[in-house]
Formats: C-alpha cells, sequence, structure tokens
C-alpha cells in the first residue's frame, strides 16, 4: 500500500513539474505526433519551442536516445544518421529535422531538446514523434486462371492514405 501511494506521488510530481514548466513559459509543441512512411524515403519532423525571454537559447537538437546519466546524443553526432540529418530552424522558434534515406532501423520516437545561456535552462519536449519505417511487402496469391499480387506496408502511410503502386513484369 505504502509503495502504492508512493509511485502515485511520484506521478502527480511529475506531472506537477510539467504543468509548471509550460506555465513558466517552457514547452515544446510538435506538428504531429506519429508518422508511417516507406523505407528509402525522406521525412521532414517539425516543433516549435517557447522559454523565458529572459533565456538565450546556445544550443538546438533532436534525440532518441539518452546516453550515461542526462547525456543526450544529437542525431547528428549519431554515427547511424551521418550524412542523412539536417537541421533548419526559423525565427519564430520552429525547428524542423529532415531524415533521408530512411532505415527501417530509424523507427524510434523522436525528442528535441534546447539548451540556453542560463544554468538549468534546459528542456525537451514530450513524448516526441513516433517515426515508423515500413518496406512495402508483396502477397503473391496464385490459382489456376490468374495470380493476385497485393501489396502491404506495416502501418497506414501518413502522407499518402491511397497509395498508387506500378507494377512491372
Amino acid at each position: 500500500m505504502a509503495l502504492r501511494t508512493a509511485g502515485s506521488v511520484l506521478v502527480v510530481f511529475l506531472w506537477s513539474v510539467a504543468a509548471v514548466l509550460e506555465q513558466n513559459g517552457w514547452s515544446v509543441t510538435y506538428t504531429t505526433h506519429s508518422i508511417c512512411t516507406l523505407k528509402g524515403s525522406s521525412v521532414d519532423l517539425s516543433c516549435t519551442y517557447t522559454y523565458p525571454s529572459l533565456y538565450k537559447v546556445t544550443t538546438t537538437f533532436w534525440f532518441t536516445k539518452i546516453d550515461a546519466v542526462e547525456k543526450y546524443v544529437s542525431l547528428s553526432d549519431n554515427p547511424d544518421y551521418k550524412g542523412r540529418v539536417t537541421y533548419r530552424s526559423d525565427k519564430r522558434n520552429g525547428h524542423t529535422l529532415k531524415i533521408t534515406d530512411l532505415r527501417e532501423s530509424d523507427s524510434a520516437t523522436y525528442k528535441f531538446r534546447f539548451i540556453t545561456d542560463q544554468t538549468g535552462g534546459k528542456y525537451y519536449g514530450k513524448p516526441g514523434v513516433t517515426l515508423s519505417v515500413t518496406d512495402l511487402q508483396v502477397k503473391v496469391t496464385t490459382t489456376w486462371w490468374s495470380t493476385t499480387l497485393t501489396c502491404s506496408t506495416t502501418c497506414t502511410l501518413t502522407d499518402n492514405l491511397n497509395p498508387t503502386y506500378i507494377w512491372y513484369r
């Protein structure tokens, strides 16, 4: 019982901290929370962020992993993404991550982080953007009079709900 209560208090406390941070001007808002796209294609993940006006942002980056204790690894420094990621910022606190030549291993939750010139002035947005990278799968069904080819993916493609497939013999 005491353990369950302590867990509940911790959850409420963490939620309260997140709410206070957002109320005090710290936030990251993602354009979308889930994307499904094809292997070999490119994707843009976008967000906007806010922070108190007395601060100046010095560093911005996207990450999927946290190494050691609170060490966030920028995708631009991750060898798995070498030469495939670019960051774009605008003057209205918008930020876009572009990943090219997508691989199925790129499927992950991507989060944006920014660091300011003030001690403790760091923030990243939860829950992030979940990217699912899928490959086309072809199912062949043959009867004595015909052959049917069916193309499918493991998730519904975000930007193309009714894709067109061109078949070659």
